[in-house]
This record gives structure tokens, sequence and C-alpha cells, in this order.
């Protein structure tokens, strides 16, 4: 299917690495101009040299750092696609062991870091008639549990903010919208994970490992974890002039999560 992508340029926030390389690699396989962004310019660099991109750098957390990217990214043209990808998340982390410090700081990560590159480039995609903003949160916003408090809380606003945004832009050819993700599998996840379900006894390989290890950590109806390519095609659709239709939407990829 021809997305439609081609002569669209799109920035990727996050794709230094993980899923953010795999949507910023998606796109320009789709035809996309891509900006790839990060905050290390070594592994920005080798990813925006490998799918033929530019690349921004700089730090999202500040207001100086989303200058920076902004400027670096529409000094080729102008920005069609944001692709809000930037997040932190610790498994680890609880109730009892976060403090309102470690609430406050992973929103401003989480949360604006998204507004601030929504403040600086959808006003002109409003001017002329046509851009996507696609926010990356996760399925936890909807369904949090009693770990990770405060990533939970950020992924609700994440989902918020990218409805109140259509409600902004109705009219005007902008579409907003999110993708709930599940787990997904990257190639920096499979070792710690099948080390895990070693040690829990779920197997020796990744092959017996996974549907224990969903069905004790994050059940779905599918019984597997997500792959980088199920979320990269849903985000290239809601990216392209196919997705016009849709927006205020929150779409769970998930796999029927049911924890």
């Amino acid at each position: 299917m021809d997305l439609q992508l081609h002569g669209k340029r799109a920035l990727v926030t996050g794709a230094s690495s993980g899923l953010g390389e795999a949507i910023a690699t998606r796109l320009a396989d789709e035809g996309a101009s891509v900006v790839v962004h990060g905050r290390n310019h070594e592994r920005t660099v080798a990813v925006a040299k490998a799918i033929d991109a530019s690349y921004a750098i700089g730090d999202l957390g500040s207001d100086g750092g989303a200058d920076e990217v902004y400027a670096a990214a529409v000094q080729d043209g102008p920005v069609d696609i944001l692709v809000n990808n930037v997040g932190a998340y610790d498994m680890t982390a609880s109730w009892a062991s976060t403090s309102a410090q470690d609430w406050a700081d992973l929103y401003n990560v989480n949360v604006l870091s998204a507004v601030r590159m929504i403040q600086r480039l959808v006003p002109a995609m409003r001017e002329r008639g046509w851009g996507r903003v696609i926010q990356i949160s996760s399925v936890l916003g909807a369904v949090p549990a009693a770990s990770q408090p405060h990533y939970a809380a950020t992924n609700g606003a994440r989902n918020a903010l990218a409805k109140s945004l259509a409600r902004e832009l109705r009219h005007s050819g902008v579409t907003s919208n999110t993708v709930a993700a599940g787990g997904i599998l990257t190639p920096a996840s499979i070792a710690p994970l099948t080390e895990l379900g070693r040690e829990h006894g779920w197997g020796q390989d990744w092959e017996e490992i996974e549907p224990r290890l969903v069905e004790a950590l994050a059940p779905n109806d599918i019984g597997r974890i997500g792959r980088p390519a199920e979320y990269t095609s849903l985000v290239a659709y809601l990216a392209s002039p196919l997705s016009s239709y849709l927006t205020g939407a929150t779409v769970a990829a998930d796999g029927g999560w049911h924890a």
C-alpha cells in the first residue's frame, strides 16, 4: 500500500535507538524525509546516516534544548509530521520509592517535551492546512499498575494531551492521535528478559520463556510481546494522508492487555 508519504517531512523524537529508531526507519522506507532526534550525538548521527536522514541534537527537557532541536529540524524545510516518542521509565519505581520531585522530573521528560515541540511546530502546520501529530504513550496510561505510578500518570497525560490538541486543531487539516503501546520486544531487551525468565524458571530459550513471561508480567489476549514493526506500521498509517478521518484517538496496540 502506498502511504503517500513522499514529499512529507517527519521529526521523530527520541529516535537514536529502540522504538524511535524503528519508527524513523519505517517512515524513511515509506518515502518521508526524516529528521532523527536524540541527545547522544554519535548514536543519533549513526541512525541518520543509516537511513539517509538529517538529524537534530538536543535535550527536550528544557526550552533552550527544544529551540535547538526545532532550528535543526526545520533547517531544510517545514516539518509536516511530529512523532513525540521521547520518554523515560523505571520498572523498579514504586509509590514508596518516588518523591514528588521524581514525579515532576518524569512529567517534564514524558509530557512537557512533547508540549515544547508541539508549540514550536504545530502553528506552521495549521497555517499550511496539513499536519500529523502523534504521541507515543503506554497502555499503562489507561490500566495503571501499583508500580511505576508516576509513569502511568504521565501516559494518561499524553493521551489527554493528544485529545485536547485534536479539539484545538479541529477543521484545520492537522490531526492529533496517540499510540498506546504494550510491551515492545527490541533487540536490546531480549537478553535481559531471557535472563529474567531463566531466573524465574520459565524456560531456557526465548521461545519457551516468552509466553510464560507475558502471562506473569503483562497478560494479553495475543500471548506475546509486540514487535517493533507492529508499532511502526500503525505510526506510519497515522502519519499518512490516508488517516485523515482519524483524530483525537488513543489507539491501543497492546495485544488486548488485560492486566
